[in-house]
């Protein structure tokens, strides 16, 4: 008797449960990494095409690449079923899985970097397909060769109604600000695909070289080049409708934009390219709140409103939020239409409005 009155009760707080979760908006991530099997299959069985081979020692594999980068293979890179477990435990109803950054393979040649953009496309595609209520397909195109990265983000949008694609911050040395990748990024535009930037590579050098700095510093010192050369080339003025997501809520970007500003009004090179001034051209750009403070979350919440603000957990990384959700209710005085906002909302306007 006892046990069958529980688990009845347990199956109606469950019902309450889902219907609860069907009213409110879905809570979606825009940060969430993977490299699907296919392409850790490729590379097991061709180490020398993609410059990189798998090793497993303790009964855990890892990638590494010509050159010594050292990187983990999570279990959540290539499961769906784990990849949701992770986000059921952080409260997540939808991500977007895009490429681990060590699998951009901007280094490659045009045939093997068009075929390994294919290889982890079609196989995030098959990860969505397999949970399909709970995870979205964001890109990976070869950017090092122009024409080949229009042809593949043509074919993502057309056969697998990608929306999304992820860009590094830059192309190896070169800045996505360039006049090559131009026609790649208006095609973005014109196919309303929202582009994801996340670093991708830094030279460790100039101090640096430990306690982790190149990605503590490297990385949102990235986005912040990225975003200053976008801004003071013109680029944006170009690129009017094209939408651009950054990573770890914008690098250096928001607190140093008094100094962009400022600079574009003083100095003749920093204004030669565009008359726009970099603090017009905030919120021209959409923020993960990827902050790991909710004081720095606070004031870029009011730098440039929650509506270009969205949940980035940068999932499965040690670097990553595994409290995402709580951590923005932290945020001091948050508002219920904020966190909204920030949950949901800017997602979806990502997004031209529908999942």
């Amino acid at each position: 008797m006892a046990t069958g009155k529980t688990t009845k009760t347990g199956t109606i707080r469950s019902r309450r449960a889902r219907k609860a979760k069907q009213k409110r908006p879905q809570r979606i991530d825009v940060h969430s990494h993977v490299i699907p099997a296919e392409m850790l299959q490729a590379i097991g069985k061709n180490p020398a095409r993609y410059q990189m081979r798998l090793e497993e020692k303790d009964g855990k594999r890892r990638i590494i690449r010509e050159g010594g980068h050292t990187f983990p293979v999570f279990e959540e890179f290539y499961d769906p079923a784990v990849k949701v477990a992770g986000m059921d435990r952080k409260g997540l109803d939808v991500s977007f899985i895009s490429p681990a950054p060590m699998v951009f393979f901007y280094w490659l040649d045009a045939d093997t970097a068009l075929e390994s953009s294919r290889i982890i496309n079609d196989g995030i595609a098959n990860m969505a397909a397999a949970q399909p209520d709970r995870l979205r397909g964001m890109g990976t195109i070869p950017m090092q060769h122009p024409d080949a990265a229009v042809a593949e983000l043509e074919r993502v949008v057309r056969e697998h109604g990608f929306r999304a694609v992820e860009l590094g911050t830059s192309v190896e040395a070169e800045q996505l600000a360039e006049p090559r990748f131009r026609p790649v990024l208006k095609r973005a535009q014109d196919l309303k695909v929202f582009i994801f930037t996340h670093p991708y590579s830094f030279d460790a050098s100039c101090g640096l070289e430990k306690y982790y700095l190149r990605n503590l510093i490297g990385n949102p010192l990235q986005t912040t080049i990225m975003v200053a050369n976008l801004m003071l080339s013109g680029a944006l003025d170009d690129l009017k409708k094209l939408k651009i997501c950054l990573a770890h809520g914008g690098g250096f970007v928001p607190y140093q934009i008094g100094r962009f500003a400022h600079g574009h009004k003083v100095r003749k090179d920093s204004s030669a390219a565009t008359k726009t001034s970099p603090s017009k051209l905030l919120r021209r750009f959409y923020y993960d709140a990827l902050i790991h403070d909710e004081r720095a979350l606070r004031y870029l919440i009011d730098l440039v409103g929650a509506d270009r603000v969205t949940i980035g957990t940068d999932a499965p990384f040690d670097m990553g939020e595994e409290a995402p959700l709580a951590m923005i209710r932290k945020v001091r005085g948050i508002k219920a239409a904020e966190l909204e906002q920030i949950f949901s909302r800017t997602a979806m306007d990502l997004l031209g409005g529908r999942l």
